[in-house]
């Protein structure tokens, strides 16, 4: 293709006015290229300017990059401009705002251009004085009594990608704060970025947060519990390595075995294809150190720190626990130990959780997908997402928190270690006393959006009437279930399978979260359970790509 007049314009015009020297000069080499027909990088200009990125719940996340369409200081400048106005339109002017941010390319400046922004319309901007994991910014929200939280980070995106995430109070945004505040940046588009309100009237917050927060972390383990325990940790090139060594020290846990290759923040991510535990292969390097130390856990944070996954040694071998295993772990812990409240999951997840919680006369909560929606429920005592992602202290982190998440996990082994016992075994009593809930995915990623588009038609339009051979439901969520707001997705249900299908949220994915249960009877012999349980599901998955089309 060739890039029209009226294009070359556009960035031209945009080149003019971005502050960033960088991304200015990268854009005028493509705008040059592409005048002298450069059909490639006429297409990557093109796709620069193929609209502008939306503000959602998740806020704002993609490559970085000029263009309206990147993640840029424009962009981004923007996006704090239509925060700030948002804040001082709906009763918060002159409010504090904790802006925080992780190590990936650009955060920090984006970090900084974002607190000089809700200086000059007039906020009490928090700015952290380091990159810092996620779960820092709500817990400093509350801690600061500041009206709203900005976190710089893609979270486990690749290392092309940042983003841009947004708290009201200790919450994630919901509908319609979302667009409400998308409309107030499309407003603050109007003016050029260096026209917006900057000042420098920034508070700096320094170690009082982190050791605040250490603090908090360490005091969620009893002190008599035992702490002997053999582990090995993985920080996936992020930041929560300093944070995690201080509240397993301030915890009396030994310090774990390092992944020395992962253990510092690195933009470039250069052990692994995807920077995500859940990815194959990303965990091969913490899994051969737990080998090589004989150690009862292996446990990841993913670069910003708020997901956890963990890997422990079974019979067959080492492998990785899925979402829902570890969420099973920390949800029996949870109420052996009598922590009262409301038990909720999202609507993907395992349903394992309602039988848990019912058995403890506790109440249970499905929301939709997202912490955003776990994090609101009233009275949560846990919540957690298949996702890796677990909410263990609600009332100071009301959003997943992979670091008190790990130290849960650390006084868990431990006290299984104590006992003679292993993760393995733990995993084992709860398959007997609840039944087998075996879960899985299947998960497409694209380059064009428009192939999960028409994969969601074609299945809403004609979802399967069996599933292995068993009868199943469909619900379109879309019109809302059980209470739920609508959302993009489609439930099939029978007597022992469930599948749910949306979009990811955040990455170009399709996403099928696929269920087989047992009952306890069947389950007496776990080993056998799981053998007919994965054989089940060989077939569940296969009837679901086969009504995807894909």
């Amino acid at each position: 293709m060739t890039a029209s007049e009226a294009l070359l314009i556009e960035a031209e015009t945009w080149a003019y006015h971005d502050p960033d020297p960088a991304t200015a000069s990268a854009l005028r080499a493509l705008i040059a290229a592409a005048s002298a027909g450069d059909e490639d990088a006429a297409t990557e200009l093109a796709d620069c300017f193929a609209g502008t990125l939306e503000f959602g719940t998740a806020g704002l996340r993609a490559a970085l990059g000029p263009g309206p369409n990147r993640m840029n200081l424009v962009v981004v400048a923007r996006a704090a401009a239509g925060l700030a106005r948002w804040l001082n339109a709906n009763g918060h002017a002159g409010a504090k705002v904790l802006v925080g941010y992780d190590a990936r390319y650009n955060s920090d400046a984006f970090a900084s251009a974002t607190a000089e922004i809700l200086a000059g319309h007039g906020l009490k901007p928090l700015l952290t004085a380091t990159r810092v994991p996620t779960p820092l910014v709500p817990f400093g929200v509350g801690r600061y009594g500041c009206a709203a939280g900005v976190v710089v980070t893609a979270s486990h995106n690749p290392p092309a990608d940042n983003g841009y995430k947004v708290y009201v109070g200790q919450s994630q945004i919901v509908p319609p704060t979302d667009r409400e505040i998308a409309e107030q940046i499309a407003a603050a588009s109007d003016v050029p970025v260096r026209e917006l309100p900057h000042g420098d009237d920034i508070e700096v917050v320094g170690d009082d947060l982190i050791a605040a927060y250490v603090a908090r972390a360490a005091s969620l383990v009893d002190a008599d519990a035992p702490r002997d325990l053999r582990w090995v940790y993985t920080a996936m090139h992020g930041v929560g390595r300093i944070t995690v060594e201080r509240v397993v020290e301030a915890a009396g846990f030994p310090a774990p075995a390092l992944v020395a290759e992962q253990a510092d923040p690195d933009p470039a991510f250069p052990t692994v294809a995807f920077p995500n535990p859940e990815e194959p292969g990303a965990m091969d390097l913490a899994l051969a150190l737990a080998r090589q130390t004989d150690a009862d856990v292996a446990i990841a944070n993913d670069p910003d720190a708020d997901r956890c996954a963990i890997a422990a040694p079974f019979p067959s071998g080492w492998r990785m626990l899925t979402g829902d295993e570890l969420g099973a772990l920390l949800a029996d812990d949870a109420l052996r130990a009598g922590r009262d409240g409301v038990y909720a999951c999202s609507v993907v997840s395992s349903t394992l959780l309602s039988t848990m919680a019912a058995a403890y006369s506790q109440p249970y909560e499905v929301t939709l997908t997202g912490f955003k929606w776990i994090g609101r429920v009233p009275g949560l005592a846990y919540g957690y997402e298949e996702a890796i992602g677990y909410c263990t202290d609600p009332g100071q982190v009301p959003d997943k928190d992979g670091i008190t998440a790990l130290t849960r996990l650390l006084a868990l082994v431990a006290r299984l270690r104590a006992d003679g016992r292993t993760v393995a075994d733990a995993l084992e009593d709860i398959v007997r006393r609840y039944g087998l809930h075996h879960t899985a995915q299947l998960s497409f990623r694209v380059e064009d959006l428009s192939i999960i588009a028409d994969a969601m038609a074609r299945f809403r339009a004609a979802p399967p009437a069996t599933l292995a051979g068993e009868d199943v439901a469909a619900s379109d969520l879309a019109v809302g279930w059980n209470g739920l707001p609508p959302t993009d997705g489609i439930l099939l249900e029978g007597a022992t399978t469930r599948v749910v299908v949306r979009p990811s949220g955040t990455e170009p994915k399709l996403k099928c979260y696929l269920q087989v249960k047992l009952t306890p009877d069947e389950s007496a012999d776990v080993a056998a359970a799981r053998a007919a349980a994965s054989e089940k599901m060989e077939r569940v998955r296969a009837d679901v790509r086969a009504a995807l089309g894909l």
